[in-house]
């Protein structure tokens, strides 16, 4: 996520509309961070992970975006390629622990 947008989050936040639908695409913006930082954890630029991944650096990118939900299965080969562990977890929907 670019520091301009996180930079105007708060004031976005103030539109019910926009609250809303950030709420409902958290899930896959959280995921996205998590590769991100698995990645950067390791060292390892979009184009190093997709080798590892055997794939190409444009999926890591979409993978990146958070605009689509990774399957656990290509979660598990990021965890593998930067030599994290994954964990999945289900917190209560008030936790406000990863909220922005």
């Amino acid at each position: 996520m670019s520091r301009r947008l996180l930079d105007k989050l708060p004031a976005l936040m103030k539109d019910p509309e926009f609250a809303t639908a950030w709420q409902e695409a958290e899930e896959e913006f959280s995921i996205a961070r998590e590769v991100i930082r698995a990645r950067t954890a390791a060292g390892l630029s979009q184009q190093e992970l997709a080798e590892r991944l055997h794939t190409t650096q444009s999926v890591i990118a979409r993978l990146e975006s958070g605009t689509h939900a990774p399957s656990v299965s290509t979660l598990k080969r990021v965890a593998e390629a930067t030599h994290s562990k994954l964990r999945i977890a289900f917190v209560p929907a008030t936790c406000t622990e990863f909220a922005p």
